[in-house]
């Protein structure tokens, strides 16, 4: 028996402690009051405003008789039921039995959504727009709302307008509301889905993301990141200039995640591509240089933008960055053939057939041999108005074994 009772004691206590970590019972902010009704009157009281991230909540009413106490207000029901699903699973009756002390008289209650609605039940009765409504008249009752059920809650007002109307003829009645609040914990910092693409809409005009080709990757770990050292609310109250450093720093650490990274450096890589083949080999230098800059870069990065100098007629900095390249991997011909390509057009012609001859029985890719690209780069040189008198000499070079 004994055990039985540890192991049942065990499986509450991890309920509790699971539950609480999703959420809790805010009795700070719950509504307590007492309400005075005339006879055949109705009146309308307000909630007082729900926290963020309240998606249920329980309440109370209680018709009293003069001088009457409530045995135990809600809140303290509420200590003894650690989350929402115990109200459904049967703790919902200690909700009832501490409120087993009412009064004889009895009232009928609607629950609106907004205060022009509760207004108009006020004066015309009318309970068709309310989101929940008893007409049968109670001298006590009690009820969970959720936000997946009840549309009281759906309305995102952060507040509730109970009517009540009275059913004594003769004599005023004294009414006790109590509403206690669930507050999802995730959902208390405010990241609503709403505010969640705020901020990586604002994360998609930024100057960064503007480069990349996809920029989901980046802004969805850039939001998180802010949503995890910020609550929304914390968040929006920062000054322009302390959001735009935020967004400058968590943007950065993004970058050098791998996963994020590599998203990033492709994008930039995908534009150099597109614009080199445009013909705008000043900004496709600008992505590859990112790159380099950034410490990302690959033998081939450096191939990309030595070759982009070389149309520029940059020869000097080709050079600079084609052995950069080289000192990377040696073995990778499309810089030996780009270095060859910056030292011809540079005037140094002995360099560049040192490299010509050296290689010209290889491929430079797998299906690609080192005479046919040499053929095809000195096309494009010629078109893009590169001068050199030694291109006839090179290719007679290559075609002498």
């Amino acid at each position: 028996m004994k055990k039985i009772v540890f192991v049942l004691f065990i499986s509450i206590f991890y309920q509790s402690a699971f539950a609480q970590n999703e959420g809790y019972w805010d009795k700070e902010r719950a509504t307590t009051k007492e309400i005075i009704i005339s006879a055949r009157d109705r009146i309308m009281v307000k909630t007082d405003d729900f926290p963020i991230g309240t998606t249920e909540l329980i309440y109370r009413i209680t018709l009293l008789d003069d001088n009457q106490q409530l045995a135990g207000s809600l809140v303290s029901v509420l200590k003894s039921i650690p989350d929402p699903t115990g109200i459904s699973q049967g703790s919902a009756g200690a909700v009832f039995l501490l409120s087993k002390i009412s009064g004889d008289d009895k009232c009928k209650y609607a629950i609106f959504s907004s205060n022009e609605l509760a207004l108009d039940y006020q004066k015309s009765g009318d309970i068709n727009k309310a989101c929940l409504a008893q007409e049968t008249p109670i001298s006590k009752d009690a009820k969970r709302l959720s936000l997946e059920k009840s549309t009281c809650l759906q309305s995102g007002t952060g507040n509730l307008w109970f009517g009540f109307e009275s059913t004594n003829w003769m004599m005023k009645q004294k009414i006790i509301l109590e509403v206690v609040p669930w507050v999802d914990t995730k959902l208390s910092r405010g990241w609503t889905l709403e505010n969640r693409k705020l901020i990586i809409n604002q994360c998609k005009t930024s100057v960064l993301a503007s480069k990349m080709v996809n920029s989901d990757d980046f802004c969805i770990c850039l939001e998180e990141k802010i949503q995890k050292q910020y609550k929304f609310q914390e968040f929006q109250k920062l000054l322009v200039m302390e959001q735009t450093k935020a967004y400058k720093d968590f943007g950065n650490s993004c970058i050098n995640e791998a996963g994020v990274s590599k998203g990033v450096y492709d994008d930039l890589r995908a534009q150099g591509v597109r614009l080199s083949k445009k013909g705008d080999y000043g900004n496709a230098i600008m992505q590859y240089a990112r790159i380099i800059n950034d410490g990302k870069a690959t033998a081939l990065d450096y191939n990309a933008i030595g070759f982009n100098y070389i149309l520029t007629k940059q020869f000097g900095k080709a050079i600079k960055f084609l052995k950069e390249g080289e000192n990377l991997d040696g073995a990778e011909l499309l810089v030996k053939l780009n270095l060859a390509h910056a030292y011809l057009l540079n005037n140094e012609y002995r360099s560049a057939k040192n490299i010509y001859k050296e290689y010209q029985s290889q491929n430079v890719t797998t299906n690609l041999s080192w005479t046919e690209k040499v053929q095809q780069d000195f096309v494009l040189f010629r078109r893009t108005g590169l001068p050199s008198n030694d291109f006839e000499k090179v290719l007679k070079l290559l075609r002498t074994e």
